[in-house]
């Protein structure tokens, strides 16, 4: 089966992934997935919630926003009508809960990072692009302190990327665009390490049940998706990623 961009059933879209994409953000991706393109900056704070007050432990904190016109129709600013909608908390809470869980937020310091995720288009996956695409500005950030000030402990313990994958006429799909998306009778967004770790699973029956074994076969052509999207990564950081997972300082 070819999709469109000539896609076979098992391949992710074209990625492009260009760093320090803004002039006054730690770090700063712009991540384009096939025509979803994201906008990923990480800013630095000295300081942390209250309730991490006097812990000496850090945070990662997320906010995800999509530009009124980055799809078809027109969306409306959550600003105007006064709250975020459901999606968009989940959303960036996902990608909160997705950068936490590989860093050493005690060897962080008192510090709060904030990632900064607006979608510029979307065309499907924009949660899994924005995670892939955060953990890269992320470790621009935190490379930028640890080069003025090394940790003692490198925070970073591993990769993290996030990919989609569903059922669309009865194919099983590995990365969906807006129009596979829109028509999938399975949906499912996963979170996952290089390590080959589940950090999270979203999966539904948007028009069918399904078993066990259709489960698993989501699965590992999730996983097949996560390690060209961490390959991705490393492609982009290069020799940026040296520190990560080593827990100390590469010369």
């Amino acid at each position: 089966m070819l999709r469109g961009q000539s896609r076979k059933k098992d391949q992710v879209r074209p990625v492009k992934i260009t760093r320090n994409y803004t002039k006054y953000a730690e770090g700063s991706v712009l991540i384009e997935v096939g025509d979803t393109k994201v906008l990923c900056n990480a800013s630095i704070e000295e300081k942390v919630p209250p309730f991490l007050k006097g812990k000496s432990e850090g945070w990662i904190t997320a906010e995800y926003n999509m530009l009124p016109r980055s799809t078809q129709t027109r969306k409306v600013r959550d600003i105007s009508k006064l709250k975020i909608d459901g999606r968009t908390m989940e959303i960036q809470r996902l990608i909160g809960r997705a950068l936490r869980t590989v860093v050493d937020l005690k060897a962080l310091g008192e510090k709060t990072i904030w990632i900064d995720c607006d979608v510029i288009q979307a065309d499907g996956g924009t949660r899994t692009t924005a995670i892939t695409g955060s953990f890269i500005a992320l470790v621009d950030a935190v490379n930028k302190l640890h080069k003025e000030n090394p940790f003692k402990i490198y925070p970073i313990r591993n990769f993290v990327t996030a990919i989609s994958v569903g059922i669309v006429d009865d194919e099983i799909l590995l990365d969906l665009c807006y129009e596979e998306d829109s028509k999938a009778m399975v949906d499912m967004n996963i979170v996952m390490t290089d390590e080959g770790e589940y950090i999270e699973v979203q999966g539904t029956g948007e028009q069918k049940s399904f078993s066990r074994n259709t489960l698993n076969e989501l699965l590992d052509l999730a996983e097949k998706g996560i390690k060209q999207m961490i390959h991705m990564q490393k492609e982009s950081l290069k020799m940026d990623s040296l520190w990560i997972g080593t827990g100390g300082v590469i010369d």
